[in-house]
């Protein structure tokens, strides 16, 4: 059977690194490259807690309060989508999701996982510490240290240069 392009799954990239070094700033620059482009793009952010995604006392919060297990929020432009779950979605699991939707999807967190990675490396403080030695499948690092690492380096002025290495590598264009 001949695969269509709603039936491809696309190409994740995780972006990881420790806390405040950028990763959110270097999701919201490709995100703007890549739709400059003409790209679709899907995100997944990663929370180590619970968290709501809609406001208190409005209609989608009064109906999980109320033990709804699943709640779809509509408008003309936008669907959200909210799953009370006994266990943490994977991360393919989520990725399904994007089938046939997008055309890459960027993951921020999940550095354990087997997907391709991009590192955001900034020393901001004392215990900030460079991830590239324990990371499977790393595929790049932004930063602007001076650093050795056996993977390609971008620097935060580089950013249109990671896009079109990102393309390259995961879109095949």
């Amino acid at each position: 059977m001949f695969q269509t392009e709603s039936d491809k799954l696309p190409p994740l990239i995780a972006i990881v690194g420790t806390s405040k070094t950028g990763k959110t700033t270097l999701i919201e620059r490709l995100i703007k490259i890549f739709k400059q482009r003409g790209y679709r793009i899907g995100t997944i952010k990663h929370h180590r807690a619970d968290f709501d995604f809609d406001l208190e006392g409005k209609d989608s919060w009064r109906h999980r309060q109320a033990g709804a297990d699943m709640v779809f929020m509509s408008s003309p432009t936008q669907l959200a989508f909210i799953e009370k779950r006994r266990r943490e979605a994977s991360l393919e699991e989520i990725r399904q999701q994007f089938r046939g939707k997008v055309d890459l999807v960027l993951a921020e967190g999940f550095k354990r996982s087997p997907y391709p990675k991009i590192e955001v490396y900034r020393k901001t403080k004392k215990d900030n510490c460079l991830l590239a030695q324990t990371l499977e499948r790393l595929m790049a690092v932004v930063t602007d240290e001076a650093i050795e690492c056996p993977v390609p380096i971008f620097r935060w002025s580089q950013i249109d240069k990671l896009a079109e290495f990102i393309k390259k590598v995961c879109l095949g264009k």
